[in-house]
């Protein structure tokens, strides 16, 4: 397949006003996937929905000008978590969804992620056509068909509603003090009304947005916060998620933090014992612990391993019918419910769990010990230094000291300029010996 030039592992990303994430490139692009999805005279449109990052304003408008330029008309969400634009592409018969964000990230990044009509993000080959498009000449709408462009006021309150469909009818969370940490991003309204809603005593932190405080100090990517507040408050567990909601890290009755893989564990399991876990497989990623593999393998369920990127799991669940995916980072795709990662159901998930199961949190969400793993990121200033002969020996003679002990993994991440080197290993001091010497030796070329 042709090398992409503008789409990465999940959408268009890159700082703000940097290529390619500047104004005159997201209204081409806004354009192009106009174009790509009009494809005859009937009335066509786009659901737009954004985190609270400064720049999302900026490219909202951008992209409304390339979609109306093209004759779509354009639905604005406002701020939204990203699986909301998942479900209301679908929901309001959308021939096209965009969530503008850049997740995890800080305020200076920001990202344009595309949804397909059935809700689900777009595949490599669509993009691929949306980029030729958009590095072509566009043709433009007949002035009298130019689309327009219309904010929807109850998006953020139909999403809410769908939300708690991940929840039990009846069922409720009396009784239980939760902490959530909305990072300062799109769900800063909606996850603490659906939990209250749901009878929770809630305590909210990250979420007074300000346009630069997005993921800062705060939500999945630092859980240090919502772990004191759950120690401070005494409350029965603490959920953080990132800037777009579509992620998920959990915090226990003691303060401590479980990612996505212990998560992933439990519900796997528990679908597994009530039937529910179709044809009894969790897709997960080469990220995910060997630990969490060897726990599911000990009940008979299968461990199917894709590349990193949620798109991919989602893609391997579809193509082979499997219900239940997702990421160590907090990426829980639950098909039954969702199109995409959604952090908030996925809290559901366990909350329902912790109801059930009249448990702490600590006694329910460690479901497996983990083997030692250790990830670095290495900065990148020259692209080919995985093919460097010297960085090649390095990552040889690590894999040869690990043996039957451990694994490595060396990818390029697919949204910033970084080299992430990943070891598991039973013995922590070859662990950090191994991925030391690869980071030293990357660096060296640097």
């Amino acid at each position: 397949m042709k090398k992409r030039k503008y789409f990465g592992t999940d959408g268009v990303r890159g700082l703000a006003n940097k290529f390619p994430m500047t104004p005159d490139i997201a209204l081409k692009l806004g354009a192009a996937a106009g174009r790509h999805f009009r494809n005859d005279q009937k009335q066509h449109r786009v659901v737009i929905g954004k985190d609270t990052r400064r720049s999302s304003y900026m490219f909202e408008n951008a992209l409304t000008a390339g979609f109306t330029s093209t004759g779509v008309d354009v639905y604005l969400l406002g701020p939204v978590p990203t699986p909301a634009v998942g479900v209301l592409t679908r929901s309001m018969r959308a021939d096209v969804g965009v969530m503008i964000s850049a997740s995890h990230n800080s305020y200076l990044d920001n990202g344009i992620k595309f949804f397909g009509p059935d809700g689900f993000k777009l595949s490599d080959k669509v993009e691929l056509q949306i980029e030729e498009l958009l590095d072509g000449e566009i043709e433009y709408a007949a002035p009298e068909n130019i689309g327009m462009a219309k904010r929807i006021d109850d998006a953020l309150g139909r999403y809410m509603e769908f939300a708690k469909s991940a929840f039990p009818r009846r069922k409720l969370l009396d009784g239980l003090k939760v902490v959530v940490d909305c990072a300062n991003g799109a769900a800063y309204k909606a996850a603490p009304i659906v939990l209250w809603e749901l009878g929770a005593e809630v305590i909210s932190i990250g979420v007074n947005p300000n346009g630069y405080n997005i993921n800062e100090s705060c939500g999945s990517t630092h859980p240090e916060r919502a772990a004191k507040a759950v120690l401070e408050h005494g409350a029965d567990v603490g959920i953080c998620l990132d800037g777009d909601a579509d992620r998920i890290i959990l915090i226990d009755d003691k303060g401590k933090i479980a990612d996505g893989d212990q998560l992933m564990g439990l519900i796997a399991s528990q679908w597994s014992s009530k039937g529910q876990l179709a044809k009894n497989t969790l897709v997960a990623t080469v990220m995910s612990n060997m630990g969490l593999e060897r726990y599911l393998n000990s009940l008979g369920i299968d461990l199917l391993r894709t590349n990193v990127g949620d798109r991919y799991v989602v893609e391997a669940m579809r193509k082979s019918g499997y219900n239940l995916g997702g990421e160590q980072s907090g990426h829980i795709v639950m098909t039954d419910y969702a199109t995409t990662g959604d952090g908030l159901m996925a809290a559901l998930q366990f909350l329902n769990a912790l109801v059930e199961s009249k448990l702490s949190s600590s006694e329910l969400i460690k479901v497996f010990d983990p083997m030692p793993q250790l990830l670095k990121n290495v900065k990148l200033n020259n692209s080919d230094s995985l093919d460097n002969l010297k960085v090649q020996e390095s990552i040889k003679a690590g894999e040869h000291a690990f043996g039957d002990l451990g694994r490595l993994l060396i990818r390029k991440s697919g949204t910033e300029p970084l080299l992430r080197v990943m070891g598991e290993c039973e013995d922590p001091i070859l662990l950090e010996s191994v991925v030391g010497n690869i980071v030293e030796t990357v660096n060296a070329l640097n």
